[in-house]
């Protein structure tokens, strides 16, 4: 088969990294950036040697095109996806899987009966400190608890950037980074069976939207998760650790302002004391954009599994909306 013609709905920075890595693979060839700022689309055309529109539908019904990838704001995703799905397309948006619930069921609905695959971008799985845990998780044993904290400092006027309005973003820090959080949990520990959440806007003038979300997540084995997701989080955090019965798997940092991503591994020692402990460092640049593009473009083009699916997307998403839904109302929420 030909290079995969792509097209990047959305010029900001992470369309451009899903833009940079699309013109660099050898198996796919950018033809194509959409942005409703037309400065932004003709800068990102320039650079990358490609045609340039300011309307999602030219990429969605340009006959050439494979895959297209959606990195707009949240409003933005559900209508671009299931426009692309529904023209043949493969698809690649961005996570969340649109602003709340209803919108990915949506998606996940025309995902099932479409020709083209569909892919929610997690990019955290593919973070080197991650993909490692996730291979050695069961040398732990039964999860038994998980503590995640993620955040950063948002900066002022972010009221009046897109991730604070709640008209295109659909929730505050839950939904921005709170799902990248979700998604470890579920990937590691398989899916909730229910969830309990606190939400604040402690600092930044974004309400209805939150800047800190505290959540418990239940497991039916009694395995229970905690999360913290903040927009004052002064220095930039990344912290997840896994506890088993055999022993725990800690990853801290994502590179870059989070600082070198490390794993630690400790091993329980039987009869009491400190447990054996080994640690790595991974201090390369970050390659999950690119690893993540890989596996997609890997899938469609050798009919493979990949990382997430609609369904994973989709799972996420009901986490999300339970832990929402429990903050409103003061509850223990059932997932569904």
């Amino acid at each position: 088969m030909s290079a995969l013609r792509t097209a990047v709905v959305g010029c900001g920075l992470i369309g451009t990294r899903r833009a940079e890595q699309a013109a660099s693979h050898p198996a796919s060839d950018l033809v194509l950036v959409v942005d409703t700022n037309e400065t932004a689309a003709r800068a990102a055309a320039e650079r990358f040697g490609c045609a340039a529109a300011t309307d999602w539908r030219a990429a969605v019904s340009h006959p050439s095109v494979d895959v297209v990838i959606a990195s707009t704001p949240n409003k933005f995703l559900c209508e671009i996806a299931i426009a692309a799905l529904e023209g043949g397309k493969h698809v690649l948006i961005e996570k969340p899987m649109g602003r709340d619930l209803a919108d990915a069921e949506a998606i996940a609905a025309v995902a099932a009966r479409a020709r083209g695959r569909l892919k929610i971008g997690f990019n955290h799985r593919y973070h080197p400190a991650i993909r490692r845990a996730h291979a050695r998780a069961q040398e732990i044993g039964a999860p038994i608890a998980i503590r995640a904290r993620y955040g950063h400092g948002a900066r002022p006027g972010y009221e009046r950037e897109w991730r604070g309005n709640a008209d295109l973003a659909g929730g505050g820090e839950l939904t921005d980074q709170g799902v990248h959080v979700v998604d470890l949990i579920a990937w590691f520990a398989g899916i909730p069976q229910e969830a309990f959440a606190y939400l604040s806007t402690a600092v930044w003038p974004i309400a209805p939207l939150e800047d800190n979300a505290f959540g418990l997540l239940r497991y039916r084995s009694g395995c229970v998760a905690t999360l913290h997701t903040s927009w004052t989080q002064w220095k930039n955090l990344f912290s997840f650790e896994l506890f088993g019965r055999d022993g725990s798997l800690a990853i801290d940092g994502l590179g870059g302002s989070y600082g070198t991503e490390r794993l630690t591994i400790a091993k329980r020692n039987p009869r009491g004391g400190a447990p054996e402990m080994h640690e790595e460092h991974f201090p390369e640049p970050d390659l999950s954009w690119r690893l993540e593009w890989e596996d997609f473009v890997e899938a469609i083009l050798h009919d493979r599994a990949y990382l997430g699916t609609p369904a994973e997307g989709l799972a996420v998403m009901r986490t999300i909306h339970a832990l929402y839904a429990s903050a409103r109302d003061g509850v223990v929420v059932p997932i569904a």
